[in-house]
């Protein structure tokens, strides 16, 4: 069977430092933190008061008003995210194939805070006051579903639903799908919006969330001082395409997609397998499907969430496939700066890879001050480097054992 190339030839962010793609890599090569204290609710009772929100984001602006209002905010995210990537591609959707167009977007929990308001709804007022479109705003799927009817996506349309590692397995599905000529183009990625009194609590129950009060030193990934993550939300979308149907359209290419790698731990539904026999697994996978020697790896942006074990076990993990190459690689977390998007951050940790390899910039893990023992490597502490890069990697992990690693090439 005939192996296609694939490419990145649209970029789409909504972040908690920028509502664009643009906008977005600037703040993070100056290092910009979007944590602060949380707006949408009162924190009163909650030990963790800090997150990364997305900010100034107005759906109806992109989108029709009636169709916003159909959408849940995880939704809009996508949408949007996703329009930015197609109009960066310059496609013309009335010349193309619709029925190899496809979408492959996920969230790894959804419309929760719609949820909550109907839960109230139902407890308070009654069955009969629960919305008409409960269902059809909150189930998962309807990020790729609005994407498909926004766009007349006709192809492939679905999601995967992997936690904290959604994003990243969708882009590496739709990568698949169109190595063996499935479609000819494929948006992709993840979208997530669960700052809510109720996700808030979850995570603060699981001891999972820092409790700090400066948003600075909040998420400070590897630092031996981390307590936690700190939630965030936004979406990241990638517009993928076989090279041959770029090329024969006149895409400007971004980047290329050459490595996928997919794992479990099957160890625990939270907890990552202390080894990181898993993670590492993932990033053999992604390297190997390359074909290159994993001295050609030349920089990876971790998962990198700034809880204890996480930070300690990805670091084995990279140590692991790279054996001494792993403290020559920079490695960084953008967590530092927006948080954990969690099933949005492998699609914008991406759009990070592909600007890095664009730019040939590394960006920091800012906050970052503390040398811990068990986290070792080269994580580019506070300040960003200029260095030209020929291949990218991005790890997510996911509660359940779930670990996804993508690798990016440069395009020239």
């Amino acid at each position: 069977m005939k192996q296609h190339r694939v490419v990145v030839t649209g970029l789409g962010a909504i972040t908690p430092i920028g509502n664009d793609t643009e906008t977005f890599w600037e703040k993070v090569k100056n290092g910009e933190c979007g944590i602060d204290f949380i707006s949408a609710f009162d924190t009163k009772e909650f030990k963790a008061k800090l997150a990364a929100e997305v900010k100034g984001f107005d759906a109806k602006k992109h989108i029709d008003r009636k169709a916003a209002r159909r959408m849940d905010r995880f939704t809009q995210f996508a949408v949007v995210a996703a329009k930015e990537a197609l109009d960066q591609s310059e496609v013309d959707l009335d010349a193309i194939d619709k029925e190899r167009f496809g979408v492959v977007v996920g969230s790894g929990m959804g419309a929760l805070g719609t949820i909550e308001t109907e839960v109230v709804k139902l407890k308070e007022k009654g069955a009969k006051r629960v919305a008409p479109l409960f269902i059809p705003t909150v189930i998962s799927n309807m990020a790729a579903g609005n994407i498909a009817i926004q766009f007349g996506a006709k192809g492939i349309c679905t999601n995967v639903v992997t936690a904290c590692a959604s994003g990243t397995h969708c882009i590496g599905e739709a990568f698949k799908m169109l190595q063996v000529g499935r479609a000819d183009m494929i948006l992709a990625g993840g979208t997530e919006s669960t700052i809510t009194p109720l996700g808030l609590a979850g995570f603060q129950s699981l001891t999972a969330l820092s409790e700090s009060a400066d948003p600075k030193k909040a998420s400070r990934p590897f630092d031996k001082k981390r307590d936690g993550f700190v939630m965030g939300e936004g979406a990241g979308i990638l517009l993928l395409e076989t090279l041959e149907h770029a090329k024969q359209r006149g895409a400007n290419i971004l980047a290329e997609v050459v490595g996928y790698g997919a794992t479990c731990d099957a160890f625990h539904i939270t907890s990552p397998a202390e080894d990181g026999d898993g993670g590492a697994r993932a990033m053999e996978l992604a390297v190997e499907d390359a074909g290159i020697a994993p001295e050609e790896v030349s920089y990876i942006n971790a998962h990198g969430t700034s809880t204890p074990i996480n930070d300690k076990t990805e670091t084995a993990a990279i140590k692991k496939t790279f054996g001494d190459h792993a403290y020559r690689i920079p490695v960084s977390s953008t967590k530092s700066m927006i948080g954990h998007l969690l099933g949005a951050a492998g699609g914008v940790e991406s759009v990070v890879c592909i600007k890095a390899l664009q730019d040939g910039y590394i960006p920091a893990t800012i906050g970052y001050e503390t040398k811990d023992p068990d986290c070792d490597l080269d994580y580019v502490p506070t300040i960003g480097r200029k260095k030209d890069i020929e291949y990218a990697m991005t790890n997510s992990l996911g509660f359940g054992g779930h670990n996804a690693t993508l690798l990016f090439k440069r395009w020239e």
